[in-house]
């Protein structure tokens, strides 16, 4: 009893102390302590620091008389730029220097609580100083039967509403036992500032430790959102959305045209052969690596169950009562414009025609899923094995959407296939990229599969909306992804802008391509001008967020309105997803 009475106490001091000054104890470190890899009796504390340092630790413990050793590397891709929301500013493309710091607590029993502090020690002026962050709780992987309350959130990108969003979780739901990320953490992953201190107060970690300082107005009121205290105590499990995805490496160019610029690795192969070059197998990797697309940065910062075929691409965790499968499912975005200077998802520029190495290759899949692929066989070897078959809830997360109002999901998910047109004289007059709705890799090699082994909830984000569907085996689908804005739902005179010059194509322009009507929220939907019921969610003003609560298997979805800062969240729809689906 003495040792929950401390805990409660430190709760509330921290609660405290974070709304009055969000980053006052912890100014000096890069970001919060956060909660990875947890297992039965251990658990990972990460944090970051732009010094260099020594005698990093974690202490722990009812008392704090416990302490963990912590690793420390060093981030080797993220820069900053000219565009670089930080101040001072960059003029040029700039590498810098910031460390990570992997702490592993062991000894903990399950569904004990206990208190932690993250401490870095640095050369202040030829003197010593220890600098240390709040102290926060953690806990091992909770036992079968815990009840659990877990966000489910994707797509932030340092968006306007963000901020607010996460505020609005921790007030409404108070502390949650770990964070479900289905991709698109930031918007430029290789810029660091967009992972720890944009001036615009509203970076990917301190909006998930109540640290941001975004001030947002609507209808000429200002007011500022700190974000929500939740990956201190909880365990954030990400997925790898497109913007998690670096192009082409350079210290030249911009970074925002280097994360455009995601180019095919068997194209990279090729070009490599041409170069005459004589690397060994590691230098030839990253001869391709950094003249294709990587996850690197990424792969740094989050400490992830890896596998021999994906590493920590793709992964599956157990977590209490539920198996999670987060799965590498996403390809390169590129625009839809048919203009002849662009390059985008349907075509290639004009310009560039006759210079293969500045294609964009369409929206390239940037890791196989269809099926004999390294990573549909690491999934049937998963959903053939004990942890899953024995877990209550059989949930599996990806980035790309399966069922959506959205837009991203036309063109189908499917290797573009290129189709060259050619003038009388044999020059190359265009470059056009096709997508077959039969090819679909998602509906055609992965939710079979899915369905087939029981799975009962899909997760997904990417289109920046809210909608849901559930399919008439009774599995359910979901995309809670907006947090920050959106980019509407395509129904009525909304078209998605699609190609027309290939009837064989029959690309959706409004709906969900892939058959599902959309659900109308159960509790409390938005209504049209007409005062119908609307199946989505997609606003500027209006942010998102859902909870999946395992005591009765239950997904809430709650709306707060930012023209209304004073509001009340609204629960506005909730649906079970039950112990198993008809197989």
């Amino acid at each position: 009893m003495a040792a929950f009475l401390l805990i409660a106490a430190i709760a509330f001091i921290i609660v405290v102390s974070t709304k009055e000054s969000p980053r006052m104890a912890t100014s000096f470190l890069l970001s919060d302590p956060f909660l990875q890899m947890p297992t039965e009796n251990s658990v990972r504390v990460v944090w970051f620091t732009d010094f260099e340092g020594s005698n990093h630790r974690v202490i722990y413990g009812n008392n704090l008389e416990l302490s963990a050793e912590a690793t420390t590397t060093k981030l080797s891709r993220v820069r900053e730029d000219k565009n670089s929301k930080v101040t001072p500013g960059y003029t040029q493309t700039t590498k810098r220097d910031i460390w990570r710091h992997e702490a592993e607590v062991t000894g903990l029993t399950p569904n004990r609580r206990v208190p932690y502090q993250a401490i870095s020690v640095r050369d202040n002026g030829g003197k010593t100083e220890e600098v240390k962050s709040n102290i926060f709780s953690l806990v091992s992987t909770p036992k079968p039967g815990k009840p659990l309350k877990i966000l489910l959130t994707s797509d932030h990108q340092l968006m306007p509403l963000t901020a607010a969003n996460l505020q609005k979780v921790v007030e409404t739901i108070g502390r949650v036992d770990a964070v479900f990320f289905a991709g698109d953490l930031v918007n430029i992953p290789d810029r660091a500032s967009e992972w720890f201190d944009d001036s615009r107060g509203g970076a990917f970690f301190p909006c998930l430790q109540g640290r941001a300082n975004y001030v947002l107005e609507k209808n000429g009121v200002k007011t500022i959102y700190h974000g929500g205290e939740l990956i201190q105590h909880a365990p954030l499990f990400p997925a790898i959305g497109n913007h998690e995805v670096m192009g082409r490496f350079s210290m030249e160019t911009p970074l925002n045209d280097q994360f455009d610029d995601s180019f095919p690795r068997t194209q990279a192969e090729k070009y490599y052969q041409t170069t005459n070059l004589e690397f060994d197998s590691q230098a030839k990797e990253n001869w391709i690596k950094n003249n294709s697309f990587n996850t690197d940065t990424y792969e740094e910062i989050f400490s992830l169950p890896q596998n021999s075929s994906g590493g920590k691409k793709y992964y599956a965790v157990t977590f209490g009562d539920i198996r999670l499968v987060v799965l590498y499912v996403t390809n390169m975005w590129r625009s839809p414009s048919l203009a002849p200077k662009d390059r985008g998802r349907y075509k290639e520029s004009e310009q560039d025609l006759n210079n293969p190495q500045k294609w964009g290759y369409g929206q390239m899949i940037f890791e196989p899923i269809a099926k004999g692929s390294n990573q549909y066989r690491w999934l049937e070897e998963e959903l053939q094995s004990q942890e899953f078959k024995q877990a209550k809830y059989k949930i599996v997360m990806f980035h790309h959407p399966v069922h959506t109002l959205g837009g991203n999901i036309v063109p189908p998910y499917t290797d573009p296939i290129p189709r060259l047109e050619y003038a009388s004289d044999g020059s190359l007059k265009s470059v056009r990229y096709d997508y077959p709705r039969k090819n679909d890799y998602i509906i055609r090699d992965l939710m079979p599969i899915l369905e087939a082994a029981g799975v009962q909830f899909v997760y997904y984000g990417h289109s920046h909306l809210w909608n849901r569907f559930v399919s008439s085996s009774g599995m359910h689908f979901l995309e809670s992804s907006n947090v920050g804005n959106t980019y509407g739902a395509h129904i009525g005179e909304n078209r998605r802008p699609i190609p027309t010059d290939n009837p064989n194509l029959d690309y959706v322009a409004v709906g969900n391509p892939n058959g599902l009507e959309p659900v109308v929220p159960i509790i409390a939907p938005l209504l049209d001008e007409n005062g119908q019921s609307l199946p989505y969610i997609a606003s500027n003003d209006i942010t998102v967020f859902s909870i999946l609560d395992t005591s009765n298997g239950t997904v809430s979805s709650y709306y707060f309105d930012t023209r209304q800062p004073n509001s009340e969240v609204v629960k506005f729809d909730e649906f079970a997803i039950g112990l198993s689906v008809h197989r």
